[in-house]
């Protein structure tokens, strides 16, 4: 996971500052790279677009890539409450400043998935194809069947701890917030890591993302060719096996288990990065 730019311990990455390029209502664009086609990064929790320093590195030759970090995700910035729509929306407005004039690719994680799969939805004008890593069909009846008793638990447990660290705030969410970081083994500087990163789950659980839950409950189905990339050793997958393998015989799409746990673009970087720069340079969805 990651941490605001200039201050995160880079894991795997240069120190240097990212170059900010634009800025889009108080968030800095970071554009690196060269290529006509735009790939915009978005991270999940509890990280920043430091999370995606290897991945650049590896497709700056070919890609423009774009990445931000979501707003209250830097601590350096503070809270900074955000419904649903107001978070599509500024994914919208960043797409259009990096590529007014042709559909871009999305390179998404965790919440970045959430995030990402709903504006393609509420957009498909706009995404050409889309690399999800490690959240699918989350939420949909496929994935709650394929939950054990104690899966559900642990996803309850969980996030009612980063709820609770939420709504507890200060220095001891921060702490409770970087107790789970910790326990997770996210990559990120715990420095980086704050309890406003957690509100995601306080909307979610509290009814907020109503339309986004339906959406998922009907089970994902991407508007666009899809590389599905997830890692098989972690003790909760947040996608169906079925989805997964339904996904994989979808012309143009392709689902890959990695033997990684939640940041494979952390944890199996090289083997990461080749699998999507080979399926994005086959010309997946692009005409």
């Amino acid at each position: 996971m990651a941490a605001p730019a200039g201050t995160e311990r880079p894991a795997r990455g240069s120190p240097r500052e990212l170059p900010v390029a634009l800025e889009i209502d108080g968030v800095p664009v970071h554009v690196e790279g060269h290529g006509e086609e735009a790939l915009l990064m978005i991270h999940g929790w509890p990280d920043t677009a430091r999370l995606w320093d290897a991945q650049v590195a590896a497709f700056g030759d070919a890609f423009r890539c774009v990445r931000f970090t979501l707003p209250g995700f830097d601590v350096a910035r503070g809270a900074r409450p955000l419904p649903l729509a107001g978070v599509t929306d500024l994914i919208g407005r960043i797409a259009d400043a990096v590529s007014p004039q042709r559909p871009l690719a999305l390179l998404l994680h965790d919440w970045g998935c959430a995030f990402g799969y709903e504006w393609a939805l509420t957009c498909p004008g706009r995404v050409r194809r889309i690399v999800g890593v490690d959240v699918g069909d989350a939420g949909s009846p496929a994935h709650v069947r394929s939950l054990r008793l104690r899966d559900k638990a642990a996803i309850a447990a969980y996030q009612g701890w980063l709820i609770a660290a939420w709504r507890i705030g200060g220095a001891r969410g921060d702490a409770m917030s970087r107790g789970f970081a910790r326990l997770a083994r996210a990559p990120g500087d715990p420095a980086t890591i704050g309890h406003a990163m957690n509100q995601p789950y306080a909307l979610l659980w509290s009814g907020a993302y109503a339309d986004f839950q339906r959406r998922m409950r009907a089970g994902f189905e991407p508007p666009c060719p899809m590389l599905y990339v997830f890692g098989r050793r972690k003790p909760l997958q947040f996608h169906s096996p079925s989805w997964a393998a339904r996904l994989d015989q979808r012309p143009g799409c392709r689902a890959v288990g990695l033997d990684s746990g939640h940041w494979p673009m952390v944890e199996r970087a090289q083997e990461f990065n080749g699998v999507v720069r080979e399926w994005l340079l086959k010309g997946n969805g692009v005409p």
